[in-house]
């Protein structure tokens, strides 16, 4: 159900953000406003609103995809919608932290987008089920740990490179977050993850 009213709200503030360049640069992620003007409520918006129509339908396809799959499960262990909005609101927060500190004197910096909040579901989704087939480019079916390892060292990687206008850092910190976030909420997952990560 949340997953569903997130994909929603997030469409409607984007949509509107698409026409409306002053609503969307003051829910943009920007470190220096959020710092300076104590505006903290960035962390947070910046995942409703998106750059382009494409920005939008990939991330917003990827989250249900696996955020359907997390909440039913999340439900089933007991976190409920608490646990599961602690994921999402936690994984846009956590996504932004790295640049929160790095560019927090730079003006021009701006970062936009729910990759960190979809990529904290989707590996949340690789812990709880690691051997899961994922589709690479969408179409080469790949077990979801080999997937994260290469996500991981591919984000790192182009985060080092730049000048392609894609926030990798916080690809990577949401997707470290979504990791550890369910062995946080119960510490007996982390033996349940690699009972299934050595019993391939």
């Amino acid at each position: 159900m949340f997953t569903y009213i997130i994909i929603a709200l997030t469409v409607v503030i984007s949509l509107r953000c698409f026409k409306d360049r002053r609503l969307f640069e003051k829910l943009a992620f920007i470190p220096y406003l959020t710092v300076k003007r104590n505006e903290w409520y960035r962390l947070v918006t910046h995942g409703f609103v998106h750059a382009d129509m494409t920005h939008l339908l990939v991330n917003m396809f990827t989250f249900w995809s696996f955020g359907v799959y997390i909440e039913r499960v999340f439900g089933y262990l007991g976190f409920g919608a608490f646990g599961f909005l602690g994921l999402y609101i936690g994984g846009m927060v956590m996504a932004s932290a790295y640049d929160l500190y790095r560019q927090r004197n730079n003006p021009s910096f701006l970062s936009i987008g729910a990759s960190g909040a979809v990529s904290a579901v989707l590996f949340s989704s690789i812990f709880l089920e690691p051997w899961s087939k994922i589709l690479l480019f969408a179409i080469i079916p790949v077990p979801g740990i080999v997937f994260g390892i290469l996500y991981l060292v591919y984000c790192q990687y182009m985060a080092k490179q730049s000048g392609d206008n894609i926030n990798h850092n916080a690809h990577f910190y949401g997707a470290v977050y979504g990791l550890i976030y369910p062995a946080l909420l119960d510490t007996s997952l982390v033996s349940s993850f690699f009972s299934r990560l050595f019993s391939f």
